[in-house]
């Protein structure tokens, strides 16, 4: 049993970054060189680095651990060396590769509790939070593997999938893929994401390794790695999660070869309100939305609302959120939510609320820091508490673009039309939902959203397995995935890709 009375610094002794590294170090050993650092998994090999750069936990600023950073004719290397293993594995029937990945899920189980806990400092994820992430992706592999079968016949895999997400959901979505991919009979590179995460990454694919997947990890520079990752002409398919810009840039570049693609972008998940009665149920849906600090490619941060319900919205939403705790996720004391990403990011979006006050923008509500929920001087430059914003110039990064934080845009709509169009304001988005008390009304409504998911009277979410996931207009290119999407995405055979073409 975890030691969880000794503290160091005010944190139990169990989720002190320190002690956690000298666990992963003995119970995890070939992830590290002889100084700690931590090495990169390739074709079963593990890379040496020319440079390591520090893996900062948004929690406090301090380094975790040190990452590889390989330069570019390693990343290539890598991808050569990644590739070879597809043929071997490939030839492989589903049932000997069904066995490798259940023994590495085996190992994923064994040493869940840890991979939780470094993950938390990773991101700043609560304990909850990275509970979640870890177990979806083991809930999720398991039914990849009970229901395979029937989804892989009559196809044959692709190749080398490469596979560049961001970093909010390691396991739940990065993992989870290359997990499936590597069962549909693919070999599989990954990139360690920029912001974070690839601490407790490095160490889940070591695992994947111990069971003889063919997954390799790199770490380095967007500019050194972006090249091999996508345009090596020996790469048969790309995952990709992350922004418009680089996902844009992404798909320009594969558009022109033929290569399978999957690319998740992001869009401004709008939230429609018109006609409607249950401030309640809704209050409950705000205050859900803030999971992990709006953090995710699902989060609703565009409220459009008929102007009649505005002042009921707004007092309902103050209710909802104004007892939300925001601070350190590790003490031992309740928090809804940590950090974001890092002290860069609070840095832009804090520019961003600024711009926008200075257009006019008024705040309805703020936030604060729960004082209690930090250690005496931590530094505390990546916490940000809610915030909703009314009259957003149209001109502004905040009405235009998500912010990936807890920053909320409420929008006045005084027609039926007007609350479709700004609702409809960033060409394309993943998720959506509309709230009014007829249902026919919202079917109308919710029919003309441009939007992949929209929910009626309740929050959508990506999810996974059974389910299907993509996007539309500039949310999305390729593949949909997601269930037998996801099968199909990164394997051949007779049955056509629905997607975003």
């Amino acid at each position: 049993m975890l030691d969880t009375q000794t503290s160091v610094g005010g944190s139990p002794l169990h989720l002190d970054r320190k002690h956690l590294l000298k666990e992963a170090m003995r119970v995890i050993p070939e992830a590290f060189d002889e100084r700690g650092r931590l090495l990169s998994p390739v074709a079963g090999a593990w890379v040496r680095p020319p440079a390591w750069f520090g893996a900062r936990s948004p929690i406090d600023g301090q380094v975790i651990a040190e990452l590889p950073q390989l330069d570019a004719n390693q990343a290539a290397a890598a991808v050569e060396a990644a590739a070879d293993e597809f043929i071997p594995w490939s030839h492989l029937p589903l049932s000997e590769r069904a066995l490798a990945v259940s023994q590495a899920v085996t190992l994923l189980h064994q040493h869940r509790d840890l991979l939780v806990r470094v993950l938390a400092w990773d991101i700043g994820k609560t304990l909850p939070t990275a509970s979640n992430d870890v177990d979806r992706c083991l809930a999720g592999i398991a039914w990849y593997l009970e229901n395979m079968a029937p989804m892989m016949e009559g196809r044959a895999p692709l190749g080398l999938v490469s596979n560049i997400a961001s970093w909010n959901y390691p396991f739940s979505v990065l993992l989870l893929n290359v997990l499936v991919q590597s069962l549909a009979g693919d070999s599989v590179i990954a990139k360690i994401p920029t912001q974070g995460g690839g601490v407790s990454l490095t160490l889940a694919f070591a695992l994947l390794r111990r069971a003889h997947l063919p997954v390799s990890l790199v770490g380095g520079r967007g500019k050194d790695l972006s090249e091999p990752l996508v345009a090596h002409d020996r790469i048969a398919g790309v995952a990709f999660i992350g922004g418009r810009a680089n996902g844009g840039e992404v798909h320009r570049r594969l558009k022109a070869c033929n290569k399978r693609y999957a690319l998740e972008m992001e869009g401004v998940n709008a939230y429609a309100i018109t006609h409607f009665s249950d401030w309640d149920s809704l209050g409950k849906q705000i205050r859900a939305g803030f999971d992990f600090g709006k953090q995710r490619c699902t989060a609703y941060t565009r409220w459009v609302v008929e102007k009649s319900l505005v002042p009921r919205f707004v007092r309902t939403y103050i209710d909802a959120v104004s007892d939300l705790r925001v601070g350190h996720p590790l003490l031992d004391r309740h928090v809804d939510f940590g950090p974001l990403i890092s002290a860069s990011k609070v840095k832009e979006l804090r520019g961003h609320l600024d711009a926008a006050q200075a257009d006019g923008a008024r705040v309805l509500f703020q936030g604060q820091l729960a004082e209690d929920a930090f250690h005496d001087g931590q530094d505390r430059g990546a916490y940000i508490p809610p915030t909703l914003l009314f009259g957003v110039n149209t001109q502004s990064e905040l009405y235009l673009r998500e912010p990936f934080g807890p920053v909320d845009v409420l929008i006045s709509a005084d027609s039926e039309e007007a609350l479709i169009a700004e609702a409809n304001v960033s060409d394309g988005a993943l998720v959506a939902s509309v709230a009014a008390d007829d249902p026919s009304l919202a079917q109308r409504i919710a029919s003309r959203l441009h939007a992949f998911k929209v929910g009626i009277n309740k929050l959508r979410s990506r999810g996974d397995r059974e389910e299907s996931f993509g996007g539309k207009g500039g949310s999305w290119a390729g593949a949909f995935v997601g269930g037998t999407h996801l099968v199909r995405a990164f394997t051949d055979g007779p049955h056509p890709l629905e997607g975003n073409w």
